[in-house]
């Protein structure tokens, strides 16, 4: 059995096996022992054995990928192609959620009784959430250039860390060739040795994923989305548009690639960020299927993914724009077109800056809804399904990132094309 396979059946698992256990036992002492005693840590084991390779394999990747490209114009150009798909794409999902928010009007459908019950249930998580510190603005900016490298590594701030490793690779670039020899082949060992790492770690990824979804689904169970169908179904129904349509349209029309072949071949991404709610989690598997799958080349890849993984956050903002709408059709808050307008700008920045973690955009959402008079308190309404929903909006922005590495990299190759006068071969591509 493949890879991809096992971990589905680690999945289906742990979402049975958790919500039997749930049905039968729950609140059971001995079921809440077991979660946090076993299932949990072992689950987070596993989480925290791809995180851990998330720095060096970004470092490694992205001055790889500017020091391969040789010119450092071309590292502004193909900077350019990938912030503008990532513009339009966010773009696009968070319309696609406003609409269809507007046109099912979902907060309708919650009751007063079932409202004070979920804010009776949720109110001290969301005022942990509140808590977070929450910056955006110029500051942001700001603080994507840091004052000590190894303290935005440990921070995990992977702005920061895309910055530092943009500017190692273009100083490579800058200095002769066989000053630069070495350190290159310091990287490349780097990157070799950590991707050995993710294979080693995605050995024990059936066992990590049952242990995941398992505690999710023993402590909530899922009637909360029958409680809470039609704003679930919303955010499914505009997630599975967005990729089913927009990004196949973009893969088949910008990338030049089939999209049955690219969907096919993406399978084992689409498991392990469904299944860890992380696209800095799912990053090393990302880079290797569309190095190994989609015949993306490594510069580009290397490139285009680890500032896909920080910067194209496609299901999120679309999740955000949904969510707010939501809460405030539930609070009978009746918002204006241009504040809808807002919602969406803001859905699109704040996505931004949405941390590659399980439930890292959710402070950022407070953000949204304080601009739009919201209250902050609203938001543990939704707190019982957003890990089922992080898991399939992370889905979304690692597939998004994929395409923005198809459509990047079919570009790239077409600039080469023109300067060599020979066309590079690539299965299920049309160049």
């Amino acid at each position: 059995m493949s890879l991809h396979n096992k971990i589905l059946l680690g999945l289906a698992a742990g979402a049975v096996v958790g919500g039997v256990a749930n049905a039968f036992a729950a609140g059971a002492p001995w079921l809440e022992w077991f979660a946090e005693n076993v299932a949990g840590p072992a689950g987070q084991i596993f989480l925290r054995l791809l995180l851990m390779t998330v720095v060096p394999l970004v470092f490694a990747s992205v001055a790889l990928g500017v020091a391969g490209l040789g010119d450092i114009r071309k590292v502004g150009r193909i900077g350019g192609m990938t912030l503008g798909y990532f513009l339009i794409s966010t773009v696009i999902g968070v319309i696609i959620g406003v609409v269809l928010v507007n046109v099912l009007d979902p907060g309708s459908r919650i009751d007063a009784v079932t409202r004070a019950d979920l804010l009776a249930t949720y109110q001290a998580r969301a005022g942990e959430i509140q808590e977070r510190p929450v910056t955006f603005g110029v500051q942001t900016l700001v603080n994507i250039v840091p004052r000590n490298p190894l303290r935005a590594a440990v921070d995990m701030d992977m702005l920061a860390v895309i910055f530092v490793s943009l500017i190692f690779g273009g100083a490579l670039t800058l200095i002769p060739t066989e000053r630069a020899r070495p350190m290159i082949a310091v990287l490349e060992a780097l990157g070799d040795v950590v991707i050995k790492i993710v294979e080693l770690a995605m050995a024990l990824a059936p066992y990590g994923v049952f242990a995941l979804v398992f505690v999710v689904a023993s402590r909530f169970g899922w009637h909360l989305l029958e409680i809470l169908g039609m704003y679930v179904v919303v955010v499914l129904f505009g997630l599975f548009l967005h990729a089913a349509v927009v990004q196949s349209l973009l893969v088949r029309f910008l990338g030049r690639m089939n999209p049955l072949h690219f969907w096919s071949r993406i399978r084992a991404s689409m498991v392990t960020a469904f299944s860890t709610s992380s696209s800095n989690a799912t990053l090393p598997t990302n880079i290797a299927v569309a190095e190994t799958q989609l015949g993306i080349d490594p510069k580009v890849a290397g490139f285009v993914l680890p500032l896909g993984a920080t910067m194209n956050m496609n299901g999120t903002a679309l999740y955000e724009g949904v969510t707010v709408l939501f809460l405030a059709q539930v609070f009978g808050i009746d918002l204006t077109v241009g504040q809808q307008v807002v919602v969406v700008l803001l859905s699109v920045l704040t996505a931004v800056g949405a941390a590659g973690v399980p439930g890292g955009s959710l402070p950022l959402i407070l953000l949204v809804m304080g601009a739009v008079g919201v209250p902050a308190e609203a938001l543990a309404l939704i707190l019982g399904v957003d890990r089922v929903l992080d898991m399939c909006r992370s889905t979304v922005n690692v597939t998004g990132d994929l395409t923005a590495a198809v459509f990047v990299d079919r570009m790239q190759a077409s600039s080469e094309r023109e300067r060599l006068g020979a066309a590079p071969t690539v299965p299920g591509v049309d160049r």
